[in-house]
């Protein structure tokens, strides 16, 4: 087992996890673009205060719509672009796709559709986790194995800047081609529009 976030986006990725391996299956964790945006910048301000606004590095021309493609946080939300190289290299059935939004609010159906993927047996359920308000998400109760419960780390769920509606319709506008053709690959609209 392997994770990070780069290898979906990185070109070479599938070419060289198929080199190890044509049988692998894999698990990407997706979710709304623009959200996904918003959080990256989020992350990156809070390690780099003097960045421009999210709105100076989104867009190339904001007042004619024209988005920044070669700007990382908004490159990697355009899913549909990444999963056309994997699949020059897997089968769609060894691809997963994890809603991000359904792990917040049911993560134990969400980890239960993981375990079928994985052909394993269901034994993560609902009574394995607990929403933790402050983080605003919900975390694995206490393991056996431990004296603590399991959440996710210091950087994981900081409140997102505020982002001026009209950039949000904006993004969303942009995103929507890329999204319906990436809900019509995989076979599942996760309602992003």
């Amino acid at each position: 087992m392997e994770k990070t976030p780069s290898y979906f986006v990185t070109r070479e990725a599938p070419r060289r996890i198929s080199n190890m391996s044509r049988e692998t299956k894999l698990i990407v964790v997706v979710r709304n673009p623009v959200t996904r945006a918003i959080s990256d910048y989020t992350q990156t301000l809070s390690k780099k205060p003097d960045i421009p606004s999210f709105e100076e590095l989104a867009f190339k021309n904001r007042s004619q719509g024209i988005v920044d493609t070669s700007w990382n946080a908004i490159r990697i939300g355009m899913y549909i672009l990444h999963l056309e190289n994997w699949l020059q290299y897997f089968r769609l059935s060894q691809i997963h796709f994890v809603s991000g939004e359904r792990l917040i609010t049911d993560p134990a159906g969400e980890l239960g559709r993981v375990q079928d993927f994985l052909g394993l047996k269901r034994i993560i359920t609902d009574k394995h986790f607990y929403f933790n308000r402050t983080k605003g998400f919900p975390c694995l109760k206490k393991p056996e194995s431990s004296s603590q419960p399991r959440c996710l780390g210091k950087s994981k769920g900081r409140t997102h800047i505020q982002i001026d509606q009209e950039v949000i319709e904006q993004l969303r506008e942009f995103y929507r081609p890329f999204n319906v053709k990436f809900y019509e690959m995989v076979g599942h609209d996760f309602r992003w529009d």
